[in-house]
């Protein structure tokens, strides 16, 4: 079976940090570019952050940029989002996608940050 799934979201206060897995199973990740995108309640989803395939390449959103890291671990194949410094205003959803010649999502984990 083909599927995606994040884990790791939790309630953490302003400062805190974070770590988010984006695991796949039924397919390589390293084969596909992965990103992170994030829906706030009552706005857009946006991204976050992503990682060519070869990991080679990384970029972030300006919001993120300097906070958080995205990283993949070949063997578990899963994908990590390191979140510091986490501000309330980063509360949402948060997605992986894998996109190769097909895409995949997972169902998202929560991430509320509290003031």
């Amino acid at each position: 079976e083909v599927r995606l799934a994040e884990s790791g979201g939790g309630l953490v206060q302003a400062g805190g940090s974070l770590r988010l897995s984006c695991a796949a199973s039924g397919f390589r990740l390293d084969d596909y570019a992965i990103t992170w995108f994030r829906q706030a309640p009552g706005k857009e989803r946006e991204f976050v952050a992503a990682m060519h395939w070869s990991g080679d390449t990384t970029h972030y959103a300006d919001s993120v940029k300097g906070r958080f890291t995205i990283s993949r671990d070949n063997a578990k194949n899963t994908v990590y989002l390191q979140m510091n410094n986490l501000q309330p205003e980063d509360t949402a959803v948060y997605y992986c996608n894998a996109r190769a010649t097909s895409l995949y999502w997972g169902n998202g984990t929560l991430v509320a940050v509290s003031s």
